[in-house]
């Protein structure tokens, strides 16, 4: 650790984000490498070559089937109708041929779709979903939703107003189209997302024309078109259960908190946390970061992501005092994200991936800025002991949390000097806590919670004092209790002897008896 780590391992050569096919677009690493329109097309020559593919195996299995029913009917069948069938014409041997190749494909087709459907997965577990839905999804998500997705509807009612006539056409086609998805709830993300982008393609290409070639009124009207179709349709199509963008998202954040201890030095960050100003641009870079999971509109995800980033180039210049370089940004952007352990950081995206404008991922900033955050997040799935610099056995130390670089210790992390003593390392984190209000705060709190800590010692030893004389107090009255009763017996004597009339307490009340009275006759 005493020497000055190296940039290995993050710095990204610009052409690297770009695509592959050298089409000076921006690339995707879900798209291994290329850009939207060269993604389109080699998925369209690979989607022709699968059913071209499938086309063939089809007739290999047909032709098989019919050699194998010719073998069997050869020897019943009769040599009187055979001249009859080589005297048929071209056209009605052809058709019972072509009847008999259509009833075979038909047949084919509807085993393997019945077969496809059997082992789907999107068949077993589409039904447990909505079950899960309707138990765990909360009236006030669902009225919030609902809220949001009529506010967006009006707005979009409202701009189509403005174009008229070619207005209603679009809002019909943008209605028929999200009823039609509807129907494919057991598609999987790629053919949803091959939906999407063709209905972006077709509208796109109609716009165009309308607009006569006008570039921006094309790029106005289909941001509220995405905006509108994206709202309705992001519950179904947002980490759909045919994919396994939610084990991706657990295991992206199972990473990054086991990647808790990466300093910024580590990563070679041009950013000086101490400086108030950049101090607040990282917290709201990370603020931005966090958001992007709470918008429904790909383009809105975007503009959490491209907020993020102007705020790291803010927080960069402001240290450098001068305008941040490329090799810059990524290391300071894997910091924020370390930082921000954004929720289902893969399932946006993905979502952003498949259903975003392609437009504004192959150019301008906000493609510049998603490249980033992708080539960010596969570092840090891939991040080792040389990326930082590290030892492997330090590396291996910090990842199981027996060592912290953050704090240094006696027999790991960062070791104490020979000679040193623990009130030169408290000297050191005094003049560091000069420097750092942050760490002056945090020294403050510390030290505020020794003493209360001292009080609580206290507080107990005096507690149990008390309990130990409140039991020798009880042995004495005890005993001074047992002495008296052994020097004073006590006697129990009989009550004397009284007359009947004497239990009577009453009898002092009585009137005196009546003296017999003698009347002359």
């Amino acid at each position: 650790m005493s020497q000055k780590p190296e940039r290995r391992g993050i710095h990204v050569d610009q052409s690297e984000l770009l695509c592959k096919k050298g089409c000076g677009y921006y690339g995707n690493a879900a798209w291994q490498g290329l850009c939207s329109k060269c993604w389109r097309e080699e998925y369209q020559r690979a989607k022709e070559r699968q059913i071209q593919e499938d086309w063939a195996f089809a007739e290999k299995l047909q032709r098989e089937e019919e050699v194998a029913y010719a073998s069997s009917q050869g020897p019943s069948s009769q040599p009187g109708p055979q001249p009859q069938a080589q005297a048929t014409p071209p056209h009605a041997a052809l058709t019972p041929f072509s009847k008999f190749e259509e009833k075979k494909t038909n047949e084919k087709m509807r085993k393997v779709t019945t077969v496809k459907k059997f082992f789907s997965p999107s068949t077993r577990i589409a039904p447990k979903k909505e079950g899960h839905e309707g138990k765990t999804s909360s009236p006030s998500i669902s009225r919030q939703a609902s809220l949001e997705t009529d506010r967006v509807s009006k707005d979009f009612m409202e701009f189509l107003k403005t174009m008229q006539r070619p207005g209603r056409e679009i809002h019909k086609q943008c209605r028929a189209f999200i009823e039609s998805m509807a129907n494919k709830k057991d598609l999987g993300a790629d053919e949803l997302s091959e939906c999407v982008q063709d209905f972006y393609q077709n509208l796109s290409d109609r716009l165009m024309s309308h607009f006569k070639g006008s570039s921006e009124s094309v790029e106005r009207v289909m941001d509220q078109v995405e905006k509108y179709i994206m709202t309705r349709l992001y519950k179904s199509v947002f980490c759909p259960e045919t994919t396994d963008d939610e084990k991706k998202d657990l295991a992206t954040q199972h990473r990054i908190r086991a990647l808790h201890w990466v300093t910024i030095e580590m990563l070679c960050v041009s950013m000086d946390e101490e400086i108030p100003e950049v101090s607040d641009n990282v917290v709201k870079a990370i603020t931005d970061v966090i958001e992007m999971d709470s918008k429904r509109v790909p383009r809105d995800k975007l503009a959490c992501i491209t907020q993020c980033s102007k705020h790291i180039f803010s927080a960069i210049k402001i240290t450098k005092k001068e305008p941040a370089s490329a090799d810059d940004f990524l290391p300071a952007l894997i910091y924020i994200v370390l930082k921000a352990n954004p929720p289902r950081l893969q399932s946006n995206i993905q979502y952003i991936t498949r259903f975003c404008n392609p437009s504004r991922l192959m150019t301008g900033e906000d493609g510049y800025y998603f490249t980033n955050l992708c080539c960010a997040v596969a570092f840090i799935e891939k991040l080792d002991a040389q990326s930082l610099n590290l030892d492997t056995d330090e590396f291996e130390r910090y990842m199981s949390g027996q060592a912290s670089p953050r704090r240094p210790t006696d027999d790991g992390g960062w070791p104490l000097e020979a000679g040193a003593s623990h009130q030169g390392a408290a000297a050191a984190a005094a003049s560091s806590v000069a420097v750092n209000p942050a760490l002056a705060q945090l020294h403050h709190s510390l030290e505020q919670l020794s003493g209360l800590s001292e009080r609580q010692d206290r507080l107990m030893e005096g507690a149990r004092g008390l309990q130990e004389e409140l039991v020798s107090w009880e042995e004495g009255v005890r005993r001074q209790v047992q002495d008296i009763l052994e020097r004073y017996p006590l006697e129990v004597r009989p009550p004397p002897a009284s007359a009947i009339d004497t239990e009577n307490a009453e009898t002092d009340r009585l009137p005196p008896p009546l003296t017999p009275q003698v009347f002359a006759g």
